[in-house]
Parts: structure tokens; sequence; C-alpha cells
């Protein structure tokens, strides 16, 4: 059996285009299960501001995911960050459409994405910052975020 060291290796360093976790094991992160069930609200925006690299408060897309939950269209919201994590890591739209899993299998689809980043070494939970920080401290190279609006010349 695979030390816990090497297990972790083979986790943040996954086949292109294959997700770490499938659609239905919530239970592997049973913490996040537990929350994403009760507010996923609060595990949605925690997702967002890593996948926008900090461009977006976790407050902000929390409280629009909320709003647009209240009426029944928060995966309308919410689907189109599933895609471009997707993009981000170059995984495969499984196991059909990201608006279809948002639609009928939300808090899995919640679920999934915050064990993919957990799994590819970015904490939701402590923040994009912090991530920034801890990348730099273990002599990782931090993805460029970009600042303000860029104007090209005609």
């Amino acid at each position: 059996m695979a030390s816990p060291a090497a297990k972790r290796q083979s986790i943040t360093t996954p086949d292109s285009g294959q997700w770490t976790t499938g659609l239905f094991d919530c239970f592997d992160d049973s913490s996040n299960c537990f929350m994403t069930w009760c507010c996923p609200f609060i595990t949605f925006g925690r997702t967002v501001e890593i996948i926008d690299k900090g461009k977006t408060s976790p407050a902000d897309a929390a409280r629009t995911y909320y709003i647009l939950g209240s009426f029944g269209f928060a995966f309308c919201y919410s689907y189109p960050y599933r895609k471009k994590l997707r993009e981000q890591f170059s995984l495969k739209e499984q196991p059909c459409g990201d608006c279809l899993v948002h639609c009928c299998c939300i808090q899995c689809a919640l679920c999934q994405e915050h064990r993919e980043l957990i799994n590819r070494g970015l904490d939701p939970t402590i923040g994009w910052a912090a991530n920034v920080a801890r990348m730099i401290q273990n002599e990782k190279v931090a993805p460029e975020v970009e600042t303000g609006m860029n104007r090209v010349a005609p």
C-alpha cells in the first residue's frame, strides 16, 4: 500500500482530462459534503474565489447563488464555473453537460468541484490569497492574476 505522501503526490498530478473523484463521491470529504448539503452557497462562494483566482469575492458569489437559489435558478449561475474549472485543468465534461450536472445534481457537482481543487493543491476554505502565499512558501509559481481593465491600442 502506498504511503500517504505518495498517494497525495499522485492525486495532485492527475492525468490530463480526468477528474480526481467521481460526481457521486461526496462522502470522500464528509465535512464538505455536510457543509454543501446544508449551505451550498458557502461551498460555491469559496470555490468561485479559487476558480476566478481572487477576482470574485466569495461573499458576492455566495449571495448571488443564494438569491438565485431562492427561485430555483442557482444552477444558471453555478454551471459556468464548472466549465471554467474544467478548462483550467483540461477536464472532460462528465458524466454529461455542465448545465445538466448542475441542474440535476447541484450539491454533488459543488462537492466534486471542491474536492478537485483540494486534490490539485488548492484549498477553497482558506481563500485565494492564502493559497498564493502557500504556493510561494512551497516555492511554487503562483498563477498570474490580471488587475484592472487592460486596454489595447488600435
